[in-house]
């Protein structure tokens, strides 16, 4: 694992947008096609604008996210909404999205058609970027929730997977924790001293149920880059 530390939160931005296009770009000429997941929050969206603005064959990137919560697609508190308002704009307009709320009532009846959709994204990723919350969860494995153990599971045998976490709101849709390591690259992007604070407790020794986060940075498959700025 490497953490990388900057004096400000532009610089890390500016920074981490050039690592992502870099690597996105050699998957296209390698492969023709590139594929990204990101988080929502607040934490990711100068990154999105950033990465919006820089020049790049979009139209071969498919983007998709780590999680969702189960509201409507066009809702200010869907993380598609952040993603087409911030990031599929400008330069990155021409990339392909594929969401993870389907029409489904629940999030567990819409976890057959998600896992669906995912099957067309090119594997492994390019890069996923974490976020982490101020308990220790990433994507949607909330250390409160009762799915946990499966979506944590390497042999659930499920890229995604129905979440109902106790202490946020709305039943939510994530990327299992298999799923998530099916990348060339894991982005831990936070910010601010509460989240380093977060951090260091979550390299201390401890449960990895405590502090979901835990099993991407104690994890041996894939390499971890942790971004931080105050």
């Amino acid at each position: 694992m490497e953490i990388r530390t900057f004096s400000d939160r532009q610089t890390l931005v500016n920074e981490l947008a050039e690592q992502i296009v870099a690597g996105l770009r050699t998957d296209i000429a390698q492969q023709g096609r590139a594929s990204l997941a990101v988080s929502g929050g607040s934490t990711p969206l100068p990154l999105f604008e950033r990465l919006a603005e820089l020049e790049l064959p979009w139209q071969h990137v498919v983007i998709t996210l780590v999680d969702e919560r189960w509201v409507a697609p066009s809702s200010p508190d869907a993380n598609e909404q952040l993603v087409r308002k911030h990031l599929l704009q400008r330069q990155a307009a021409a990339a392909t999205f594929i969401g993870l709320k389907t029409a489904a009532s629940t999030a567990e009846e819409g976890v057959a058609e998600c896992a669906s959709r995912l099957q067309e994204i090119p594997r492994p990723f390019t890069a996923v970027i974490l976020g982490m919350g101020n308990d220790g969860h990433t994507a949607s494995l909330f250390p409160c929730a009762a799915q946990l153990a499966q979506a944590v599971d390497m042999n659930c045998g499920q890229r995604c997977l129905a979440l109902r976490p106790q202490t946020a709101p709305y039943e939510r849709m994530s990327l299992t924790l298999p799923a998530i390591l099916e990348a060339k690259k894991l982005i831990l992007h936070i910010t601010g001293q509460d989240k380093k604070a977060v951090l260091e407790r979550a390299l201390a020794a401890g449960p990895p149920e405590e502090m979901p986060i835990r099993f991407i940075l104690r994890q041996q498959t894939v390499p971890v880059a942790v971004y931080w700025a105050p």
